[in-house]
């Protein structure tokens, strides 16, 4: 199995902005093509929603047999699905309302996002253009949260990545797992999910033991998947903690760093 990160992995993200341009390189699609052919499982693992992850599915145009559906894993772990069409396959929640509360008390002009499947997003406020997939539903922050959630979003447009860490790390933020983006992005979790426990759910369901999988990614909500991974590979762009944790340090993704790792093995 090969389980691929999406934006900064198998995705460009575009130097004034940052957001993924919504397509990949030749080599990139070359070699993934080839996994493919050669019998491999390819599964994407994002933070992605599933909504936003079923585009990046058809541009890679899988499943390649149209009577079979491929699994993904959504949200840092806490959805996996299965497409096409979308269904959610399994769904981890939690009660976010004290770490949202929390974390507000810190930044409380930040923009906070909560997943609707299929849909898009219920907001706060509206986040900058182009970030989130779907509708943007506009809903109180009370009632976003008054109910179990998968995942909740953070943003905040006049912080950094840095303010975010160091913020996170001050927090604690108990009961809850947390990843942080390369911008002022916090996305909270349920405590003991991340990619690596969505991809254990996936590779068991398809049969595939830890240790015969390749994973690539660029970001900190990575390590975990890298660690698990029979062989987990960084991108040469990735911050130095996931370099550090990684098995291999492949190319950036400028330089097709996914297509040359995958090109190893197929």
């Amino acid at each position: 199995m090969v389980a691929l990160d999406i934006d900064g992995t198998i995705l460009v993200p575009e130097p004034e902005n940052g957001f993924s341009v919504e397509e990949t390189t030749p080599a990139v699609r070359d070699a993934i093509d080839r996994a493919l052919e050669a019998g491999c499982h390819v599964v994407l693992a994002s933070g992605r929603a599933p909504l936003s992850m079923s585009v990046v599915l058809r541009h890679l145009d899988m499943p390649r047999d149209k009577a079979t559906k491929v699994l993904a894993v959504a949200s840092n772990g806490a959805v996996t699905f299965s497409f096409p069409p979308l269904k959610v396959v399994s769904e981890v929640t939690f009660d976010a309302r004290e770490a949202v509360r929390t974390v507000l008390e810190h930044v409380p002009e930040a923009a906070v996002a909560v997943e609707e499947h299929g849909v898009g997003y219920r907001v706060n406020r509206h986040f900058p253009e182009g970030e989130l997939d779907g509708e943007m539903i506009l809903t109180p922050i009370e009632e976003m949260i008054a109910s179990e959630v998968s995942r909740v979003i953070i943003r905040d447009p006049d912080s950094t990545s840095e303010d975010f860490v160091t913020l996170a790390h001050k927090l604690g933020l108990q009961g809850t797992n947390y990843f942080i983006g390369w911008t002022a992005w916090l996305d909270l979790a349920p405590e003991g999910v991340d990619k690596a426990s969505g991809l254990a759910e996936v590779a068991e369901r398809l049969g595939v033991e830890p240790k015969d999988v390749l994973a690539i990614g660029d970001g900190r909500n990575d390590i975990e998947m890298l660690r698990w991974a029979g062989r987990g590979v960084a991108m040469g762009q990735a911050p130095e903690e996931v370099k550090a944790i990684a098995d291999g340090v492949t190319a950036t993704v400028w330089d097709d760093g996914a297509a040359l790792e995958i090109s190893r093995w197929f």
